[in-house]
């Protein structure tokens, strides 16, 4: 079988399009395929509709293809314009094989596309080699076209949580939609302004403000206030794990206060901080000791408030607010100011407490989402832009269907495993690459 049969075949390509030539430089490890079409060829243009127009002349252009072995491949091809009454003379833009302004074949934009989630973009730029800005070019594009096509219609309950982007007070802020765990919309900031955008993304695609009627966030004076003049029909649920934290925190200022008069709570730290459950056998003994009476320990006292309290989301509803008007009589009775605080915000905060045993919503798929965020970040270390964190936020949680050769097709939606198993059969480059898990693209 002759080479143009073959890469004829295997690109599949349609008419009028066929393999002229094939050449490969064995020096610079290259192959070359030489795209023409048939003479006498018509085609149509998309803008208008217009068929059967005449090519007014040709462009040579070349995109990258996928690896031929351990060597690079490449596509060229005459790019003919046509002569369009409509229109007047523009050029052929639904290329096969290749989208406009493209330097890339599709199949190796998919190839990029199912391993961005999987690896940092320096990593793959460097295994592929090209430059990351180019692989960030690819992933910006699509990203922004399936952000175009999101249906936020069917959007109910939400939740949204900051997370850190960069060092210092940097942050982005996430929104999921608790019901599918997809990640909606992410934005740079953590104020009230944040909630703003989202609205204003929400009823770009599709969505409607009142149709969002439960949303779970932290106790954040800037996401309240958002979330009251943005969705005024929407329930406010304090998300469950913040509010123990504001004990969590109290105990920890009662600790280091007591530390500095007994010193038996010296290196004890983690002790009060953690659940009981995630302590080991040294660890629960020495905190039973700590807790015994006779030592009357200030901290010992704080951290039992915070038990109690826990108690609270294990109470049947009927029983709710009652449980929580007793725990709130003791805590601001027990003369430990950082917990009478905590008591306050508690109290500042009740129906969004309360509001759990209605919606029994938290944001726990957000707290699982920032910690992949966290590891990707350490595995990049650090992106370049907040646009690039984003759009990886995006690739991480927001499940997206990209109208692609390579991830529509049945035989290329496995894991990313195998498209990481089909680059290392197809480089010789001596790179280390650490893989993260097979999960399944999207």
């Amino acid at each position: 079988m002759k080479d143009t049969v073959l890469f004829q075949q295997a690109l599949c390509l349609p008419v009028p399009w066929f393999v002229k030539s094939s050449a490969f430089d064995i020096e610079q490890k290259r192959l070359t395929i030489q795209l023409d079409f048939q003479k006498g060829s018509t085609f149509s243009y998309p803008t208008c509709g217009q068929h059967d127009l005449k090519a007014y002349d040709t462009a040579e252009k070349q995109w990258r293809h996928l690896n031929f072995f351990q060597h690079e491949c490449y596509l060229t091809a005459r790019v003919p314009r046509i002569s369009c009454p409509t229109c007047g003379v523009k050029a052929i833009t639904d290329l096969p094989w290749a989208r406009r302004d493209s330097g890339f074949t599709l199949l190796f934009e998919a190839m990029i596309i199912a391993l961005v989630p999987s690896m940092p973009c320096k990593t793959l730029a460097t295994y592929v080699g090209e430059h990351d800005s180019r692989i960030w070019r690819i992933i910006h594009y699509y990203l922004d076209e399936a952000l175009e096509q999101q249906d936020l219609s069917s959007v109910t309950k939400v939740g949204l949580d900051e997370t850190a982007s960069k060092r210092g007070h940097n942050y982005v802020t996430s929104f999921v939609d608790l019901e599918s765990s997809k990640v909606l919309f992410v934005t740079e900031g953590k104020d009230a302004t944040t909630v703003e955008k989202f609205h204003k993304h929400l009823l770009a695609h599709k969505g409607k403000a009142e149709n969002i009627k439960e949303i779970c966030c932290d106790m954040s004076p800037a996401f309240i206030k958002g979330v009251t003049t943005n969705f005024p029909e929407a329930h406010i649920t304090f998300d469950k794990f913040h509010i123990v934290q504001v004990l969590t925190k109290a105990v920890d200022e009662v600790r280091r206060e007591e530390q500095k008069e007994r010193p038996e709570l010296a290196k004890s730290r983690y002790l009060w901080l953690k659940n009981q459950v995630h302590l080991n056998q040294s660890q629960q003994v020495k905190l039973e000791k700590l807790q015994l009476k006779k030592l009357n320990l200030k901290t010992a006292r704080a951290y039992q408030v915070k038990l109690n309290f826990q108690e609270f989301f294990k109470q049947a509803p009927a029983y709710a607010q009652s449980f929580l008007n007793q725990w709130y009589y003791s805590a601001s009775h027990s003369r430990l100011e950082p917990i009478k605080e905590a008591a306050r915000t508690i109290k500042r905060h009740w129906y969004g407490i309360l509001r759990w045993f209605t919606s029994n919503i938290t944001n726990g798929k957000l707290e699982g989402l920032n910690s992949m965020i966290q590891a990707a970040k350490a595995r990049a270390r650090g992106y370049r832009t907040t646009n690039n964190l984003i759009a990886m936020i995006y690739f991480i949680g927001g499940k997206f269907e990209f109208p692609l050769p390579a991830l529509t097709h049945s035989k290329w939606r496995g894991t990313r495993f195998m498209f990481l198993q089909f680059l290392i059969f197809q480089n010789s480059k001596n790179i280390q690459l650490k893989l993260h898990g097979t999960q399944k693209f999207g």
